[in-house]
């Protein structure tokens, strides 16, 4: 058996920390790697040492082997743990982990090398008798093959990636006419991300689920299989919520995909953790999809299912001991849900967004787990993905596990970026989820292109009103050497009205506030006039009674006019413009074409003088390891480009200005 004693953690966020807290429970010493971008980031803090591998960008930092070797020589790291993502599945540095006499836990090179290649794995899986989705997985990349073959397959079919996973370079496409510009992008973001553009084509299995089953091996070639995640809940071909098992399941055909699964590990020769994804159709066949040669980000439903800790799994089979259980031993106990916490904008059709983190609040109790790489006051940049953090509940049923996440979901804040939590609690109420019966169409079915936030209530406002008036008062009277709290509203109670106006899209809110006792408030929103009262009020949050009915709501004030609110369905952020003014609109109008994230501009499509096309793409924007195509809103011209391709552009900024026609 090897002895390891000090891990370095090739990664960031949630996943760093993550392992580091198992590495640190078997009393391992754990190292750090950090960009510059994430010199104070929490899996920094949390590490026994730490060292800078470079700038922000990922090329020069998390994708830079040699200064994550040199990092590891400096340290006296004698394992590596990859996490996911990043280099995790990179043959070429499993390769120099070994050449440098470093444990790289993970897979051998030559599963990375094989499953890291859809186009080779698939071939592999086809000759091992493990079912696959007709497609094209050969050597001619050439555009004129690529759609003849996606022709020949039959529309709709799914452009892919052959290195990589996590979405990018990953195009659906229904229509012939579609092919072309489908391939160029995903050829694009694939070379980007991976450093490959060879794509394969598949077939596109109509509304099927999305079950992965998890693996594991030793290093003596013992291989089992620890049940199924279902996660077909996903959007931008990015999983969103997960859980174990699927609701669908039946024993004969776990046995079933998990034998597949294992003969899909031991005919490329694995160690270690692995997911096997497979298609689940209507009929309950189910297809290869693709082997992840590594931890995936939703492990932990596997872990709270069965009871074993899959990290600590993977270091004990680095060192060279046999799998703590056999096949026999292994059971899946309740039920498990993990949901994602991005910070993206799902009314915008989930693109990133970045920016400080005023307030993250989450909850802590029996049945509930947060995996986390954030804290309040840490910034989400745009040089990474845009997940925050992994909610993840159990329970003994399944809807025991789904009214915990609802419950864990409605006590979590997430203020600055914007996020999805709202969208998340939209997910768990939705009839099709409730019964168990999400596709991968669930998204597209359920909120087409954007997710629409529920209203704003007059409650709502109220409770935001009479926060910002006690926060006031108790500023104004900090002034004083000493105030009784009980005199608080003594200056304007009964007599002085706190008025405020509240712009939320095209709609205005005028709100007056009038005290009637230490924290009672009469608040009248437009025509709607409610009886709040404060009962608790912390550093984060307030407890109310609205209209005798109790409330708890997460806040962050930033005075004198702005704060964030969450209640039990909504997040939101109120200006109040007594206090300062709207900022003017945009002359320009919708002419003016902004990036909507920072990013870098890799092309621009038109030029000056150009006339353009309701919908036709201009510009196309790479911000978070994704592309984002900007369209025009309208037909016109272009009057002026104002930025330039290649280089990086800031949220907000002007890529070109249009005259667009009446």
């Amino acid at each position: 058996m090897k002895a390891l004693t000090t891990m370095l953690v090739a990664n960031r966020g949630e996943i760093a920390v993550r392992v580091m807290r198992t590495a640190k429970a078997m009393g391992m010493k754990t190292v750090a790697v950090y960009s510059e971008a994430d010199a104070n980031a929490q899996h920094v803090r949390e590490a026994d040492q730490s060292v800078c591998i470079g700038p922000a960008a990922v090329a020069e930092s998390y994708l830079c082997i040699e200064a994550i070797l040199d990092a590891a020589q400096r340290t006296g790291a004698d394992c590596i743990h990859p996490g996911y993502g990043f280099l995790s599945e990179n043959q070429v540095f499993a390769s120099a982990c070994e050449a440098h006499g470093i444990e790289f836990i993970g897979p051998p090179n030559g599963a990375i090398e094989v499953m890291g290649d859809k186009a080779r794995a698939k071939r592999a899986m086809i000759e091992a008798g493990v079912p696959c989705v007709p497609g094209y997985q050969g050597d001619d990349q050439s555009l004129v093959t690529l759609v003849a073959e996606a022709k020949s397959v039959g529309l709709p079919v799914m452009v892919k990636a052959a290195a990589g996973g996590g979405g990018r370079g990953m195009r659906l496409v229904h229509e012939a006419s579609e092919l072309e510009s489908a391939i160029g992008l995903a050829q694009s973001e694939a070379q980007n991300a991976f450093g490959s553009s060879e794509l394969i084509i598949e077939k596109a299995v109509v509304r099927p689920r999305h079950v992965e089953i998890q693996v594991f091996a030793d290093k003596a070639g013992n291989t089992v299989y620890l049940g199924e995640r279902d996660c077909s809940i996903q959007r931008r071909h990015q999983k969103v919520v997960e859980e174990s098992p699927c609701p669908v399941m039946t024993s004969q055909l776990r046995e079933a995909m998990g034998t597949a699964a294992v003969e899909a590990a031991k005919a490329v020769g694995y160690v270690g953790a692995g997911t096997v994804e497979f298609l689940l159709d209507e009929a309950g066949e189910f297809y290869f999809l693709e082997m992840n040669t590594r931890l995936q980000v939703e492990h932990p439903v596997t872990e709270m299912v069965t009871g074993y800790d899959l990290v600590e799994w993977q270091i004990r089979v680095a060192r060279g001991e046999d799998l703590p259980a056999e096949q026999a031993d292994i059971d899946l106990f309740g039920h498990a849900i993990e949901v994602r916490l991005y910070a993206e904008d799902p009314s915008a059709g989930f693109l990133p967004s970045t920016g400080p983190i005023k307030l993250f609040a989450a909850p802590e109790g029996e049945g509930v787990r947060i995996d986390s790489g954030v804290e309040t006051g840490d910034e989400v940049t745009p040089f990474y993905d845009a997940m925050v953090a992994k909610l993840i509940t159990y329970g003994e049923t399944r809807e025991d596990a789904r009214l915990k996440m609802r419950s864990a979901l409605r006590d979590t804040a997430l203020f600055g970026p914007l996020n999805n939590r709202d969208f998340l609690l939209d997910v768990l109420d939705r009839p099709d989820f409730i019964h168990g019966a999400a596709t991968t169409a669930f998204i597209d079915d359920n909120f087409g292109d954007a997710f629409l936030p529920p209203g704003v209530s007059s409650s709502d406002l109220a409770v935001a009103a009479a926060t910002q008036h006690v926060l006031a008062m108790e500023h104004h009277h900090s002034q004083s050497a000493s105030v009784n709290e009980e005199l608080l509203d003594w200056v304007s109670m009964g007599r002085v009205t706190d008025t405020r106006r509240y712009d939320l899209g095209e709609q205005t809110y005028d709100v007056s506030l009038v005290p009637l006792s230490v924290g009672e408030y009469e608040v009248t929103v437009n025509d709607q006039t409610h009886h709040v009262r404060i009962t608790d009020m912390g550093d984060s949050h307030v407890i109310t009674e609205i209209d005798g009915l109790a409330h708890r709501y997460h806040y962050h004030d930033e005075a004198p006019a702005t704060l964030y609110l969450s209640s039990d369905n909504l997040s939101m952020m109120l200006a109040d413009s007594t206090r300062i003014p709207p900022e003017a609109q945009d002359a320009a109008g919708g002419g003016t074409i902004t990036a909507p994230m920072h990013g870098q501009l890799l092309s621009i499509d038109v030029a000056a003088g150009e006339a353009v096309q309701k919908g036709q793409r201009i510009a196309v924007l790479e911000a978070m390891k994704m592309q984002h195509e900007i369209i025009a809103p309208g037909d016109g011209c272009v009057v002026e480009v104002a930025a330039s391709a290649g280089k990086q552009i800031g949220a907000g900024d002007v890529i070109m200005m249009l005259e667009l026609d009446e």
